[in-house]
């Protein structure tokens, strides 16, 4: 009895898929395919700010089973931020505001995750939509916040690892597409009044991730 047991466990488990038989996997952030965004929307004025490549830096521990208990961290260096004004560029280091100019242990936004809310596993060349949980640490003052997100597994085999590893992919990779809200005040920072017509507090984020497994 035990013998055929055994058997059609070894079957069963040659017939799976290698992903289906998945462990948690460490990826690290391939900074050349990676940006963040933000944005805040005043009655009189849209700023946007972007960075791109080296600064923006994370790792990411995931088992595509069980993505629930995800884990990781990504940093952004705010001194990088551009918004296309120098003037507002240099305002927004100043202590008014990041104060990144002065102080480096404001330098980085560092967002922890915590957990992932997704309906079911990841699945190799599948997009689903997640609840991404973690703190966002701003200027030193970190906060709770839920980044919604759109994931997607990608496994390559190995004759296409071997066509993309010189651009720092890996059999495993995961894209993450996010948004997130906070707010200036979440942070310690105040809007003066004479800004409320041209800086919103509210403050959206906006990512496009890509890591690959080390």
């Amino acid at each position: 009895m035990i013998g055929p047991l055994i058997v059609a466990v070894l079957a069963l488990a040659v017939a799976l898929p290698s992903w289906a038989l998945a462990e948690p996997i460490n990826l690290k952030m391939l900074s050349n395919y990676s940006r963040a965004t933000f944005k805040t929307d005043a009655p009189l004025e849209t700023v946007v700010g972007n960075t791109a490549g080296s600064a923006v830096t994370g790792t990411l521990m995931v088992d595509p089973l069980k993505p629930a208990a995800a884990a990781g961290t990504i940093k952004v260096d705010l001194t990088t931020i551009n918004t296309g004004v120098a003037k507002r560029d240099a305002d927004m280091q100043g202590p008014q505001y990041l104060d990144t100019a002065s102080n480096e242990a404001n330098k980085f936004a560092v967002f922890e995750i915590k957990s992932i809310e997704m309906a079911g596993p990841l699945e190799p060349g599948k997009e689903v939509w997640a609840k991404v949980k973690g703190i966002l640490t701003i200027k030193q003052k970190p906060v709770e916040t839920v980044a919604d997100a759109r994931v997607t597994y990608i496994r390559l085999t190995p004759e296409q690892v071997e066509a993309q590893k010189r651009f720092g992919f890996a059999s495993e990779n995961i894209k993450v597409r996010s948004k997130l809200g906070t707010t200036f005040s979440n942070h310690g920072m105040s809007i003066p009044q004479l800004m409320f017509l041209k800086l919103s507090n509210e403050i959206a984020i906006e990512s496009d991730l890509t890591f690959a497994k080390q």
